[in-house]
């Protein structure tokens, strides 16, 4: 019988976040606190630590210049590693769950290799799976093109998985965990009296991320404007702060 889900949520865990076993192990235990029949969740993952720029440099022994198609073949399989390793994780835990590839979840995008961008998402295989009452793990930074061809999202690609996802399933929020507890007037590493921003607006976030903040790509949060979503951005494993951007 299936379970009728009430709410759903969306959560991103970035490279930092999923960089060994244990962080994983962790993260698992997190999501099985929130995954009961009236919340669906879906688990958005990036590739761990700095898997993503020991598969370029693999690449780059080869050849100077590979074909971008092949780098995207190569590039999606740092994402589902961690997919794969938490899906098991959540397992162990007796939580019931499937992890997903970009394209198995409907991820639709153009050709262009290395920086595609998604044209539209067709869910119907996590709405599926959420209503089985499973914890659906999705590979981010990675989709499929109109050709089927395997296609990576660029630079901060798996925040524009998490909130197009999170749009196409009506979900009641997406929460961006990272190493920072939100967003700050300036990088804090650097400036010591960055202040800690509460709440922002798209647009504010938008211009900061042009400028070069690395907290949200551009893309992610145009999306998230114009589906509304509210995106939460906190720290994976230091909690209080938060950054509400609406």
């Amino acid at each position: 019988m299936e379970n009728h889900i009430l709410k759903i949520i969306v959560r991103k865990y970035g490279g930092s976040s999923v960089s060994d076993l244990s962080k994983i192990k962790k993260i698992a235990k997190k999501i099985a606190e929130v995954a009961d029949k009236n919340t669906g969740v879906a688990v958005v993952v990036s590739a761990m630590g700095k898997t993503t720029n020991q598969i370029i440099e693999m690449a780059k022994k080869i050849s100077d210049d590979p074909p971008r198609r092949e780098m995207d073949m190569l590039l999606s399989t740092g994402e589902r590693i961690t997919m794969s390793l938490l899906s098991m994780a959540l397992s162990k835990l007796g939580v019931d769950s499937i992890s997903l590839t970009g394209s198995q979840c409907g991820i639709i995008t153009d050709d262009r290799h290395n920086n595609a961008r998604i044209i539209e998402v067709r869910p119907f295989r996590v709405q599926d799976e959420i209503a089985k009452g499973k914890v659906v793990v999705v590979g981010g930074f990675q989709g499929v093109s109109y050709k089927r061809d395997i296609t990576t999202l660029g630079r901060g690609g798996s925040d524009t998985t998490a909130i197009a996802l999170a749009a196409a399933l009506n979900a009641e929020k997406c929460e961006i965990y990272s190493d920072i507890d939100g967003v700050y007037t300036a990088d804090p590493a650097l400036v010591s009296e960055a202040k800690h921003l509460p709440e922002i607006s798209y647009q504010h976030m938008q211009e900061m991320s042009t400028n070069g903040a690395i907290v949200l790509n551009s893309q992610a949060v145009q999306f998230a404007k114009e589906k509304n979503i509210a995106i939460y951005t906190r720290s994976t494993f230091k909690p209080g702060n938060e950054t509400i951007i609406r």
